[in-house]
């Protein structure tokens, strides 16, 4: 690897962890003030748990070998990888792909805010990790669906459709919350929040840019589509609330600004011109609705992890079989409909993501089901009522409130 992609890479790389904390302020704005301080533990405990697992196994399982479902334990704590064979190229690109194994159970904490036992979220995190997210990403990059045609550039099917559709399969087992849906939850701090969003969007650069692996055109097209699909999906959400609801609200900007770069990530190196615009508007549109299906559906999905973040991935990952330009990217990567290329690579698309959504939604709800008939997955009743900050923590983010 160059110094100068090396440099980039390593850039990246630290974008992306920020992105966790950036990740724990969003949804602890939007979480109750009793219970703000867990979902920031929540998130932390996946950059305190899911290093350790990665470097010692996760790595290896996920990439390692040349096997089309699963890796192999030629790379275990980091045996044969360092700077003396290829001067730090798979050194670095192991550490970038940690930080994508890091946020993508944090993503998942959204959805079970307020009521999950946090011994039972300190043990999902990393029996999860292994397997449900390594198996996934290893068929995505390199193994049988990547192998078969489907394109995901940064994440879209292995990280978002993956980490939301569990969160779905948790929020079953878990049940709802105690007055929901009756009782209103809304976000305790909203400047929290739109932090956190800005955060997120300035880490999204080095998420989607950075997959490239290099400083080149292609990093460059998706740094422009990340910045383009946010923008178009903030807007379009935030025009329908208006249209709908007669606000323009802050949670609306954030939430569609948050949806236009879930969808951006699985085509943002594989997109140009004028279809990031339209990837980041339809996404803000289709997610702005799909939030309001947990409550006609009867799920209780906290902090709209499905709407989000399932929804957004999945229909960013299906529009890369309109999109995808070829004539722009090289000739290895698949025509879309609209640039000529049939419906070849949407069934790519939609075979890939049909596999990911089974596979994590069984899985994951097995593991809940387990955890559930052993320790106990929820809080009893006078915990969640009180606030899980105080029982589960010891601690107050505000002394004086609930």
């Amino acid at each position: 690897m160059k110094t100068g992609d090396a440099a980039w890479v390593m850039t990246s790389a630290a974008l992306v962890l920020f992105m966790t904390p950036g990740l724990a302020l969003f949804y602890g704005g939007m979480d109750r003030t009793k219970n703000v301080l867990n979902m920031l533990m929540m998130n932390f405990w996946c950059l305190l748990i899911v290093p350790v697992i990665w470097v010692i196994v996760g790595y290896s399982l996920a990439q390692g070998g040349s096997g089309k479902f699963i890796g192999n334990f030629d790379w275990v704590a980091l045996k044969g990888i360092g700077i003396s064979s290829d001067g730090g190229t798979q050194l670095i690109t192991m550490v970038f792909l940690g930080m994508f194994a890091v946020i993508t159970p944090a993503l998942i904490s959204g959805a079970v805010a307020d009521r999950i036992k946090f011994s039972a979220w300190a043990i999902f995190v990393p029996v999860w990790l292994l397997l449900v997210f390594v198996p996934v990403f290893k068929w995505v990059y390199g193994g049988w669906l990547g192998q078969r045609g489907s394109l995901d550039f940064a994440g879209g099917t292995a990280i978002h459709v993956n980490a939301g559709i569990a969160a779905l399969a948790l929020v079953l087992v878990l049940g709802k919350r105690k007055g929901w849906p009756t009782e209103g939850h809304p976000p305790h701090n909203m400047p929290m929040v739109m932090l956190g969003t800005g955060i997120l969007w300035f880490g999204w650069f080095g998420f989607n840019a950075g997959s490239a692996l290099a400083a080149n055109g292609t990093a460059i097209q998706a740094f422009l589509n990340t910045f383009l699909a946010a923008a178009a999906a903030g807007l379009t959400w935030a025009l329908v609330e208006r249209l709908r609801d007669g606000h323009f609200t802050n949670l609306g900007a954030a939430s569609g600004i948050v949806a236009g770069l879930v969808a951006i990530t699985p085509g943002a190196g594989f997109v140009s011109g004028m279809s990031p615009l339209f990837i980041g508007a339809i996404a803000g549109v289709v997610c702005c609705f799909a939030v309001g299906l947990k409550t006609k559906l009867g799920y209780d999905d906290a902090l709209d992890v499905v709407g989000v973040h399932f929804v957004g991935g999945l229909v960013g990952s299906l529009l890369i079989g309109l999109f995808s330009s070829p004539d722009y990217f090289g000739t290895e990567v698949k025509a879309g409909l609209f640039e000529g290329g049939g419906l070849a690579l949407l069934g790519e698309q939609a075979l890939a993501n049909g596999t990911t959504i089974i596979y994590s939604f069984a899985v994951t709800t097995v593991i809940a089901l387990a955890l559930k008939a052993t320790i106990g997955l929820r809080v009893d009743e006078e915990t969640e009522v009180g606030g899980l900050d105080l029982v589960e923590h010891a601690e107050t983010a505000y002394h004086g409130t609930n």
